[in-house]
């Protein structure tokens, strides 16, 4: 799939990824803006931007406004913030690709951030964060990064702390988004039925006079770990869901494909080791999932399981003993075969529409400046050894490096620190 990029004046990139038999079209706007960024006085601040960017605009004034519109197109839309990242995105039939592009950028570029709305909101963000909370296999992956990396940026909610959310001014919104909202720090990803030359004038119509600033960069994250640790959320719940997590590598490490794969190995898919041990053959729980997670200057693999509260014990040490085996041996050919097909065959069905298509595209460019392909990818992980997956293990595998976040009916994190060893 063939993809143009187009670099404005005042650094604004434009990403067009053409699909001619694709009906739809998908604007999406992608600005380095994230928890990341933020101190902690409005640490929450980049979500809760985000929310009030649909409250309003110059053009729009209401909330009611933006979504009436999109909603008379038959528009699928809406915003999401991470630590590293915030985005707006509209998808409907080809033919609105003009409205929509005018509708999110409108939102992008001239929220008024009504005082009204904002107190209202804070009402909603707080809600929201109440929910998170009692969604333990949700709220583990909060304690994790806690756990990790502590009171540092990359340790902090993207949601924030409900006392910041309280205390947050509208004059906090238009500094925040002065900082961060620049075009030198922003991507527009379009796909769909579009050709490169209307994209891009379409967006130049809009965006050549929007003015470049100084932006605030992030700090950078410490990544420090001296010996096991563990953090344990008393919760009276069903089940225990934790994460076993251990540092790892940042986006750009040339390991990161043989990783995948050796999470494949571990938890991608009903044949993969730890879903056939855990549940056909202990029956502890339902889901298990073992997979990288990478940012721009950290970044750890984790395994995420939810499982009988009698038996979590038990549960930690079958884990390790399933990683022990991949520093002790090198994994067959045919179960690698199968992990990379499983892994290209996933990503490629993951790609099959216009708006997951966009973040593909646009995540790379924005966080790494530079785009590979589907296919390029899958080149990368067939090109995985079973020699790189263990020496891999054997590098990540380490007593000083394992972490657990846990959330149960339990108050000491003694028995399981006593777990946490290879």
């Amino acid at each position: 799939m063939k993809f143009s990029k187009k670099v404005l004046k005042n650094g604004l990139r434009v990403v067009t990824i053409p699909m001619k038999d694709n009906p739809t079209v998908t604007v999406l706007v992608l600005v380095e803006a994230g928890s990341k960024y933020e101190t902690k006085r409005v640490n929450g601040i980049s979500h809760f931007l985000e929310h009030m960017c649909f409250k309003g605009t110059v053009k729009r004034p209401k909330a009611i406004d933006i979504s009436k519109e999109l909603d008379a197109l038959g528009s699928q839309y809406n915003a999401f913030t991470a630590q590293e990242y915030t985005g707006y995105y509209a998808k409907s039939d080809a033919k609105h690709f003009r409205q929509i592009l005018d509708i999110v950028s409108d939102i992008y570029l001239n929220s008024t951030f009504p005082k009204a709305e904002m107190q209202k909101e804070k009402g909603v963000i707080i809600e929201e964060i109440n929910m998170y909370e009692d969604m333990p296999q949700r709220h583990v992956q909060d304690l994790i990064m806690r756990l990790l990396y502590g009171n540092q940026p990359a340790g902090w909610n993207v949601t924030g702390e409900k006392k910041n959310i309280l205390n947050m001014r509208r004059d906090d919104f238009v500094r925040y988004k002065a900082n961060h909202y620049l075009p030198e720090a922003t991507v527009i990803i379009i796909t769909g039925q579009i050709t490169p030359k209307a994209a891009l004038q379409g967006v130049s119509k809009i965006f050549k006079s929007v003015k470049r600033g100084r932006k605030i960069k992030k700090v950078k994250t410490k990544n420090i770990q001296m010996k096991p640790r563990a953090l344990i959320k008393f919760k009276q719940t069903d089940q225990t869901h934790f994460i076993l997590g251990v540092r790892t590598y940042d986006l750009f490490n040339k390991r990161n494909p043989t990783l995948s794969v050796l999470g494949g190995i571990l938890g991608g898919g009903m044949s993969s080791r730890l879903f056939q041990k855990l549940r056909e053959e202990m029956g502890v729980g339902y889901y298990v999932r073992a997979y990288e997670d990478a940012y721009t200057d950290h970044g750890f693999f984790q395994i995420s399981a939810g499982v009988d509260n009698g038996r979590i014990e038990e549960v930690i040490v079958a884990i390790l003993e399933e990683c022990q085996k991949l520093k002790n041996y090198e994994v067959a050919e045919e179960e690698l075969n199968k992990v990379k097909e499983c892994l290209i065959g996933n990503m490629k069905l993951s790609l099959e529409s216009t708006d997951d298509i966009a973040n593909f595209y646009g995540g790379q460019e924005l966080l790494k400046g530079e785009i590979k392909s589907a296919e390029e990818k899958a080149k990368e992980i067939r090109a995985v050894t079973a020699r790189g997956i263990k020496a891999l293990a054997n590098n990540i595998f380490k007593n000083n490096k394992l972490n657990l976040a846990l959330i149960g009916p339990f108050k000491e994190k003694t028995k399981f620190l006593k777990k946490l060893k290879f």
